[in-house]
């Protein structure tokens, strides 16, 4: 296990320069001691780390020192080949690139392991869109994609629920959730999410921007998604559902739908159960609990059961 962190360690100095020591062990899941402790190990071991001290101080390499050594595993060289989606890495206009790269990759592994490779790539497919929706159209996905990188001002014309908004963006990253590409900007000083298919025009100008040094992509989504789950979700509707309506849930609401079974009352003799769950606005929540069907009855609160039974009457009405 040591030299596995001890291997890690070096690598992440490799790849990113100067870290802190509490940054280190945040990355390994250990203690700052053992961080210092690991330091001294790979010094003693010859390499060359270097630590500067002050506030921007941290550990880093000699310049100019790079290892060869990677050190992989059966399972991490099996995990290289599954994360390169050839379709997300295609609109990005890398298809070409990640193709090679795997090529290469497999070149250089020993035998065994570029056999374990070649059978992952044969038994595994990543498909990132869900169930019976078109991928969204992303003519500009590449050109973002390419300012991102080169922290490129974009000037863009940006179709909004509200109507069409011109904006100057300064682009952090790009996020592939469920099929569908986001782009994470600084838009006047706050930095907010767009849903790339939107973008009716872009242009890349000339100036670039300073990136944020706090800013991490992956917090940030994780923080945002969170944000918007609790902002969607604050609403509960109390349901009885029948044992098909138990099945159906999870299929129709996800998490939510996963959540309100774990904590459901005991069955009644007929099996239906008694559960609350999480929902959006009551507009959207009449929408959802009908693909319930006749398997769910919605007890509360009044106002959705009321506006569900004027929604089922006017059906009625109108098929009769």
């Amino acid at each position: 296990m040591r030299a596995d962190r001890l291997l890690s360690l070096l690598l992440l100095l490799q790849n990113r320069g100067r870290m802190t020591a509490p940054r280190l062990a945040a990355e390994l899941e250990v203690s700052v001691r053992t961080i210092h402790r690991d330091i001294d190990a790979l010094g003693a071991s010859g390499i060359p780390v270097l630590a500067d001290r002050g506030p921007a101080g941290g550990y880093r390499l000699a310049e100019g020192y790079r290892t060869r050594l990677t050190g992989l595993t059966d399972t991490q060289a099996d995990s290289l080949f599954l994360a390169g989606a050839p379709g997300p890495a295609r609109e990005l206009g890398l298809g070409a690139d990640l193709a090679a790269a795997q090529l290469k990759l497999q070149a250089a592994l020993p035998a065994a392991l570029a056999e374990r490779a070649r059978r992952i790539q044969g038994r595994f497919h990543l498909d990132a869109p869900a169930w019976f929706r078109e991928a969204d159209p992303v003519p500009h996905l590449a050109q973002i994609a390419q300012a991102v990188w080169d922290q490129r001002v974009l000037r863009t014309h940006y179709r909004r629920w509200r109507g069409e908004v011109q904006r100057e963006l300064h682009p952090l990253g790009l996020v592939l959730k469920g099929g569908i590409w986001y782009l994470v900007a600084d838009a006047g000083g706050a930095v907010r999410t767009y849903r790339v298919s939107r973008f009716l025009a872009v242009d890349t100008a000339p100036e670039g921007f300073e990136r944020p040094a706090a800013f991490e992509l992956a917090a940030y989504w994780q923080e945002s998604t969170g944000r918007l789950d609790a902002v969607l979700h604050q609403q509960t509707a109390e349901l009885r559902l029948s044992p098909y309506g138990q099945r159906l849930l999870p299929m129709r609401f996800g998490a939510a739908g996963t959540r309100a079974l774990a904590e459901a009352d005991p069955a009644d003799a007929d099996g239906w159960v008694r559960l609350c769950l999480s929902v959006e606005s009551q507009a959207i929540a009449v929408g959802d609990l009908l693909r319930l069907g006749t398997d769910a009855e919605v007890l509360g609160p009044p106002e959705l059961r009321r506006a569900l039974a004027e929604t089922v009457t006017a059906l009625a009405a109108r098929y009769a």
